[in-house]
């Protein structure tokens, strides 16, 4: 399976501190936005990956992530002139896709929990058609909204509701079979111009193949997206690394632990950052 992370946008909710650069190179504690993305796809096991972004801030990725070699993975990128929606990913994405499965991974949104890597190892070996995640939120209105029966089975799905008939968002991480890509090029914009996952989430829900996971207690999904919720996310990773003394969302580690880098690699890597709080993190897990 690939993945891409979808990094475009104004992010104009953020203004004026995205008006230089993009907003998911923006600090989460002491990680870049996108640093959480990418590991989470990287827990999922998918080592080839599409970076999409505006043509303004598409160099700084590049400057920041290279080819992704450092970590044992493939990173490429591709530009999205302008906003068209979630759905154009696959529009830009299909010859990175080619004829395989792939997973889709919003730039601004952190996940964690206890299980996390078995349950998006799963998503991946076991995907007939489209999995999707949903997880209980105060404020449904902001998101796509599934309602599910009293068996727990999907009704239906909703683009920013009015008048939400659950209180269960759905995040934004996607697993798609090889359809996305045509399901995609097919839908027309919404009412608001856009190309809308809910529309590609509609019609897998239409044939049936739609699998709706619920995140439970014990897992946190953050969308990053406002100054508020980048402050939360921040005190967040910050309370759990000082508790527990382990770091979210590090590429070096998670790619060391999956054997995709030898010890060689992370301790180069590791004196390359010595000076900071993470290099200190990286040497200290490499000497066990």
């Amino acid at each position: 399976m690939k993945g891409i992370i979808l990094a475009g946008g104004q992010g104009t909710r953020l203004h004026p501190i995205t008006l230089a650069a993009s907003k998911q190179l923006m600090p989460i504690y002491d990680k870049p936005m996108i640093y959480y993305p990418l590991t989470t796809l990287m827990l999922a096991g998918i080592k080839d990956m599409l970076l999409i972004s505006t043509s303004e801030d598409l160099s700084a990725f590049q400057r920041l992530l290279g080819d992704g070699h450092q970590w044992g993975i493939n990173i490429s990128y591709a530009i999205q002139k302008e906003s068209k929606g979630l759905a154009d990913a696959f529009v830009i994405g299909k010859d990175f896709i080619e004829n395989g499965p792939v997973a889709l991974i919003l730039g601004d949104n952190l996940f964690f929990g206890n299980g996390l890597q078995e349950i998006l190892r799963n998503a991946v070996h076991d995907l007939n058609g489209a999995r999707v995640f949903a997880y209980a939120v105060h404020d449904p209105e902001r998101y796509g909204v599934v309602e599910f029966d009293e068996s727990g089975s999907v009704i239906s799905i909703e683009e920013k509701p009015i008048q939400p008939k659950s209180n269960f968002a759905i995040t934004g991480l996607y697993f798609y079979d090889n359809t996305v890509v045509d399901i995609a090029r097919s839908i027309k914009p919404s009412l608001r111009n856009q190309l809308e996952i809910t529309s590609i989430n509609q019609i897998y829900l239409d044939s049936k193949l739609l699998d709706v996971t619920s995140f439970g207690r014990g897992m946190a999904w953050l969308d990053t997206g406002t100054h508020e919720s980048m402050l939360d996310a921040s005190q967040f990773v910050q309370t759990l690394q000082k508790r527990q003394g382990l770091m979210i969302g590090a590429p070096e580690e998670i790619a060391w632990k999956s054997h995709w880098i030898s010890d060689e690699a992370l301790e180069r890597q590791a004196n390359n950052l010595k000076n900071s709080t993470y290099g200190e993190y990286l040497i200290k897990i490499l000497q066990g």
